[in-house]
C-alpha cells in the first residue's frame, strides 16, 4: 500500500479518538468528487476521507473501496443514501471490506444504525436540524455532521454559527462542524462552540488531488462570496452552487421544459448507475415520504446528479452546475490534500496561541 498510516491524536478531539484519523477534519462525501484518489489523498494527510457512492453501483463501491485500501492503510468512510432500494447490498460491502466509517446524507434507520455498529462501524449522519440529530442520537449513532446554510449542494436556511451550538447542546455525542469552514481559524472556532472536528466539501474539491478538472477549478477559484447561490430550480429543493448561465436558463425554465429535462436526466441516471426503473421508482417513494415532496419534486431529483457530473467530470460548465460552499469565494490555491490539512492544523495552532490567556 502507497502511504504509510498516520500515528492518531497529532491533534485529538473526541472526533480523532472515534475514528483513529490523525487530525479532526473530515473531506466530505461529494458525488461525482470524493472517489478513491481523492479518499485517499485525505486519508494519507491525516484527515477522515469519505467515499461518495450514491452514483456508483453496488459493483464500483466495492472496487473503489477496495482501491483506496491498496492506496493508503488510514482510516476511511464511505457515505450512502439511507433511502435507497440497495442501501443493503452497500452496508454489507462496507462491513465485508471493512471500512472505518458509515456516513449517510440522509437519517439511516435504527435498525440500519445497530446492525453497522454491531459489526463495528462507527456511524455519522449528516443532519441539517436540532431534532435530527436528537433522533439519530438516540438511534446510536456515533456522533453526527451538522451543516449549516453556508455548505454546498443541498442546504438549509439555519447558519453554522446559529446551528452548531443548538446542536452541541442538544446530543451528547462528537458533533462535526461543516458549512462555511475551509482553514485553521474556522477549525478552531468550531471547537470552542463545543465541535469535535469541521468538515469540508469545497476546500477540497479545490485541491491538486481532486479529479475535477481544472477548467472547472479555475471558474470556482475566480468566484467571489455573491457568485455563489441558492436555488431550487435544479430538483425542488434549496441548492448552493455558483451562479452560472446554466443556472439562470434553469430559473428562467417552465414547469413542462423542466419536468422533460429530469426525465431524460432520469434515464441517463439510471443507466450510470445500474438502476432499474422499479427501484428508481422506490428509491422515488423513500425520498417523497421522508421529505414529503410533491411528485414533480421527485422527478426533477434526478437532475442533481447528471448536471452535477456535466461539470464537475466532463468537464461541461455550459449544460452542468457547480455544487459549492460560499467559501468559494475565499479560495485562492490549489494545494495537495497533504499541504492543506498541514496548513490548516498550523493556522488552528497559530491562532490559538494569539488568544487572550493563552500560554
Amino acid at each position: 500500500m502507497s502511504g504509510a498510516a498516520p500515528s492518531p491524536a497529532a491533534f485529538p478531539t473526541a472526533l480523532t479518538e472515534l475514528t483513529g484519523v490523525r487530525y479532526p477534519i473530515v473531506q466530505t462525501g461529494m458525488g461525482w468528487v470524493a472517489g478513491p484518489r481523492l479518499v485517499s489523498a485525505s486519508a494519507n494527510a491525516g484527515a477522515l476521507g469519505i467515499l461518495a457512492s450514491a452514483t456508483m453501483t453496488v459493483e464500483q463501491l466495492r472496487a473503489a473501496v477496495r482501491e483506496v485500501k491498496s492506496r493508503t492503510d488510514a482510516p476511511f468512510g464511505v457515505n450512502l443514501r439511507a433511502d435507497a432500494g440497495d442501501a443493503a447490498d452497500r452496508v454489507r460491502i462496507i462491513v465485508e471490506e471493512g471500512v472505518r466509517v458509515a456516513s449517510f446524507a440522509l437519517a439511516p434507520s435504527k435498525d440500519l444504525i445497530a446492525r453497522l455498529k454491531d459489526a463495528g462501524v462507527v456511524v455519522i449522519p449528516s443532519i441539517g436540524a436540532r431534532r435530527h440529530a436528537e433522533k439519530v442520537a438516540a438511534w446510536g449513532a456515533d456522533a453526527v455532521m451538522v451543516q449549516g446554510g453556508e455548505g454546498g449542494g443541498h442546504t438549509g436556511e439555519v447558519a453554522t454559527t446559529v446551528l452548531l451550538p443548538q446542536v452541541v447542546d442538544a446530543v451528547d455525542i462528537p458533533v462535526i462542524a461543516a458549512g462555511g469552514f475551509h482553514d485553521g481559524r474556522g477549525l478552531l472556532a468550531a471547537l470552542a462552540f463545543g465541535a469535535a472536528g469541521v468538515g469540508m466539501g469545497t476546500r477540497f474539491l479545490l485541491t491538486s488531488d481532486s479529479t475535477v478538472p481544472d477548467a472547472v477549478k479555475a471558474k470556482y477559484l475566480a468566484a467571489t462570496v455573491k457568485d455563489v447561490t441558492v436555488t431550487t430550480q435544479v430538483d425542488g429543493l434549496p441548492h448552493r452552487m455558483l451562479r452560472t448561465a446554466m443556472v439562470d436558463s434553469l430559473e428562467r425554465s417552465g414547469r413542462v421544459t423542466s419536468l422533460l429535462r429530469a426525465v431524460r436526466h432520469a434515464s441517463a441516471f439510471r443507466k450510470e448507475t445500474g438502476a432499474s426503473w422499479p427501484r428508481l421508482v422506490r428509491d422515488g417513494l423513500a425520498m417523497k415520504h421522508g421529505k414529503e415532496l410533491s411528485w414533480s419534486q421527485v422527478l426533477l431529483a434526478a437532475n442533481t446528479p447528471m448536471l452535477l457530473k456535466a461539470s464537475l467530470v466532463e468537464g461541461r460548465t455550459d449544460i452542468g452546475v457547480m455544487a459549492s460552499g460560499q467559501v468559494a469565494g475565499l479560495i485562492e490555491d490549489l494545494p495537495s490534500c497533504s499541504e492543506l490539512v498541514e496548513r490548516v492544523i498550523g493556522e488552528a495552532r497559530a491562532a490559538l496561541k494569539t488568544l487572550p490567556g493563552a500560554s
